[in-house]
């Protein structure tokens, strides 16, 4: 599982015109991807990963603040473009492997505390944000 984080001041998904989550910060704009064999350890791991992480002002984390965290599908995060000029996609899972262990990190996120913003997976979003300082981290296990 790869998530990259983003400490933000504010952050939305858009579908078809439609805004279907946002958050107002400070907070966490999360892009998820789920690979094979990711499974219910890697859930536990990066949710409590990313609520605990001190990546706010003065050192803080979104479980001391309360911080909102907008978590949005990201299967080309294991996108492979290191041959050619096209990216390969085969190390990420499929949706139906893909979409429920997404949904368990945020639920997982919600069951530590969180207030929790989605993507619609699979969807073409439109995603805006305003990046705080800028921070971003990729985590990976």
């Amino acid at each position: 599982m790869r998530a990259v984080i983003q400490r933000v001041l504010r952050a939305s998904v858009e579908v078809d015109g439609v805004v279907v989550g946002a958050i107002e910060g400070p907070g966490l704009l999360v892009y998820l991807g789920v690979t094979h064999g990711d499974g219910a350890d890697e859930v536990a791991w990066v949710a409590r990963k990313i609520w605990d992480l001190r990546l706010l002002r003065e050192e803080r984390s979104a479980s001391d603040v309360g911080a909102p965290v907008l978590v949005v599908s990201q299967f080309t995060l294991y996108g492979d473009a290191r041959k050619g000029r096209r990216p390969t996609w085969e190390a990420a899972a499929p949706g139906p492997v893909s979409e429920p262990l997404y949904e368990a990190v945020c639920a997982e996120l919600e069951r530590l505390g969180a207030h929790v913003e989605r993507g619609v997976f699979g969807a073409d979003m439109r995603v805006e944000s305003t990046n705080d300082g800028p921070i971003t981290l990729l985590l990976e296990r």
